[in-house]
């Protein structure tokens, strides 16, 4: 971890270095690196921009964060662990990903599990009843610490043919998330969950790896996956957060003020994403749509209801007993 020393003025933090590194008089107090598995024009990817931004201008240039996007600084597993082990300072990734740091995390990635969208970022924000206890445990398990979430979007299936029903999937290779939930929701859908790193995922498809993926639709349009794949099956199946994550030592190394800042910008850079991605999935849609990918969806026969009644069926075969009681938690929130 992070050595804890008394910092005077002008040393700068360079998250990703094992120790802190003196910094010219002209420096910035404090540089974070922030890594991350998307592209630069996905909104999670423009997201990580305007929090740097927001950091910077908030701090009053105390406080520099540097972008490495496309997995530069590691995949999916490896970044969740980097960011507990302080090697980067920040990153974005699933709740299931950080669930491999501390269990309980995953379960906010469970299938049909929030009522809506309101519901979900109730249930996320950093001062809710449940992530509030959750995240001080989430910081002493794992050293890492959330600072904010923002809608990811509702993640739905595609493959190079229709797809109606659970049935239809039967033998069919699908890419997972590397993560528990993950493999377990795409086998609930009844298919077969191939594990693959997100920067695997292109070749995978064009290459015939797997025969499918699952994503809310504004990753399909930014990494292009329609060139690949010929039908978008509206499942509906997870409406997610993405998580931001900071290295807990990192954190408590920041002055009061400089926490209070990026508390400030964090919230502000929350409410931006999110609705840039509510606005952006109508759009996609059409851009898809227009570009000849097939839309499936309930008028065009897609059961939508037996794909729901499947997978729940197969989540709380193996997660009722772990996760029940945030699932209660979770449900009251409002």
């Amino acid at each position: 971890m992070l050595d804890k020393l008394i910092r005077p003025r002008h040393l700068a933090l360079v998250a990703g270095m094992s120790a802190f590194a003196l910094s010219n008089a002209f420096a910035q107090d404090v540089t974070l690196r922030y890594g991350h598995m998307h592209t630069p024009n996905s909104i999670a990817g423009m997201q990580a921009e305007w929090l740097a931004e927001a950091i910077e201008e908030k701090t009053g240039g105390e406080v520099a964060v540097e972008i490495y996007p496309n997995s530069q600084l590691g995949r999916l597993q490896e970044l969740a662990e980097a960011v507990s082990t302080g090697s980067i300072a920040i990153s974005h990734n699933t709740a299931g990903a950080i669930g491999s740091l501390y269990a309980p995390f995953a379960a906010f990635d469970t299938p049909y599990l929030y009522r809506d969208v309101d519901h979900l970022m109730a249930v996320m924000d950093v001062d809710s009843p449940v992530m509030s206890t959750l995240n001080e445990e989430l910081a002493a398990a794992s050293g890492v610490r959330l600072l904010y979430a923002f809608y990811f979007g509702t993640r739905h299936l595609t493959a190079n043919r229709e797809i109606l029903t659970p049935n239809d999937l039967n033998g069919v290779k699908i890419r997972s998330i590397p993560f528990p939930i993950y493999m377990a929701t795409v086998e609930g859908m009844g298919a077969i969950p191939v594990p693959i790193d997100w920067s695997e995922v292109p070749t995978a498809l064009a290459t015939g790896v797997v025969e499918g993926q699952e994503n809310p639709v504004n990753v399909v349009v930014t990494s292009k996956l329609n060139e690949v794949q010929s039908h978008l099956m509206l499942t509906g199946h997870i409406s997610a957060a993405q998580v931001i994550v900071i290295n807990d030592d990192t954190w408590q190394s920041l002055s009061a003020e400089n926490q209070a800042a990026i508390a400030e910008a964090a919230q502000e850079v929350r409410q931006r994403a999110t609705e840039a991605m509510l606005e952006a999935e109508a759009s996609d849609l059409a851009q898809l749509s227009e570009a000849g990918m097939q839309i499936i969806g309930v008028d065009e026969g897609l059961d939508v209801d037996a794909f729901r009644s499947r997978v729940q069926a197969r989540i709380a075969e193996e997660f009722d007993d772990q996760y029940g009681e945030l699932y209660r938690l979770i449900d009251e929130t409002r």
